[in-house]
């Protein structure tokens, strides 16, 4: 429905998270504005991994097919563009306002415009990133299965993504590149796990082309490895959310990611306000995850809609 030129919903952001709760929202005919910026972080990845029926397939072809999908929905447009800030009115309707300064309307808007992965800045790691260095075990740990594998990470978080890892081979390292503490119980932990711990500091990764051969330590000592698991915490990529007035939980040592705090039906403790997809959990994000969060927001919204709320 619409109200003049006042949409029902619009989702920031075209990612799996925002094409699932748009397609939601288009099954019940709600009028749905689509904004997308294009910057999925999954993109550099060869394929997706753990998502059923698409296991493998290539982040972009599986973007490409959503938005196809949503064509079927007149109540749904997919715009390129990227909101750049937001207002909510006293009515509690909300204005958005794009790159290219138009400014949309609506009475919803469902969040679901990814994070900013800030992986280690290191020399080697650009190159290899979404490949044989990565973020996510169950999205990645397959392709690199029975290898040698180290974590590059410290710490409680470090530990347990190394005794994780053993799920995928027997030979796994925890690469601390000269940062934070390993306490005694940790040292335990690994020893009693099979890991071996390495803290000397990085200088390099190195292979041919995506692909991690070893890894050479400053000290010009180096180690035979074949992938690399990194711990990256995640970031919001804009002040939208804050500007909407939207709670951030903050980034703690174990999981490292600046989620919007929302409820189980992904509302944020705005009015009207949801988020969806990697900017709302604190849990590892996948696919997999965000395409059930977008539908959950886009079923709350319409939700909300017959109940009044």
């Amino acid at each position: 429905m619409t109200y003049g030129d006042l949409r029902d919903c619009i989702v920031v952001g075209g990612g799996a998270a925002g094409l699932s709760a748009a397609l939601t929202l288009g099954r019940a005919r709600r009028s749905t504005l689509v904004v997308d910026a294009g910057r999925q972080s999954n993109l550099a990845a060869a394929g997706i991994g753990g998502l059923l029926g698409h296991d493998g397939r290539s982040p972009a072809e599986y973007y490409a097919a959503g938005r196809a999908e949503l064509a079927r929905y007149p109540s749904v447009e997919v715009r390129e563009g990227e909101v750049v800030r937001g207002s909510v009115e006293d009515d509690g309707t909300f204005t958005l306002v794009l790159g290219d300064g138009r400014e949309e309307r609506a009475r919803r808007v469902i969040l679901a415009m990814g994070m900013e992965y800030r992986h280690p800045r290191l020399p080697g790691v650009d190159e290899r990133w979404g490949a044989s260095v990565f973020h996510c075990p169950f999205c990645h740990g397959w392709e690199v299965r029975e290898r040698p594998l180290g974590v590059l990470a410290y710490g409680a978080a470090g530990v347990r993504a190394a005794l994780n890892l053993r799920s995928w081979t027997d030979e796994v390292y925890l690469l601390t590149n000269g940062g934070g503490k390993i306490s005694d119980e940790q040292r335990r932990q690994l020893s009693d796990g099979g890991i071996v711990l390495d803290e000397r500091p990085i200088a390099a990764l190195n292979g041919p082309g995506s692909e991690l051969e070893s890894v050479t330590f400053s000290d010009g000592g180096e180690l035979a490895i074949g992938g690399l698991l990194a711990k990256t915490p995640l970031y919001q990529r804009s002040s939208l959310a804050r500007d909407l007035g939207a709670e951030l939980i903050e980034p703690d040592e174990m999981l490292g990611v600046e989620a919007i705090k929302v409820d189980m039906m992904m509302q944020t403790g705005v009015a009207g306000l949801y988020a969806a997809g990697d900017v709302a959990t604190s849990i590892p994000p996948s696919v997999a995850a965000a395409v059930a969060s977008g539908h959950r927001a886009g079923s709350a919204v319409v939700l909300g809609f017959a109940t009044g709320n």
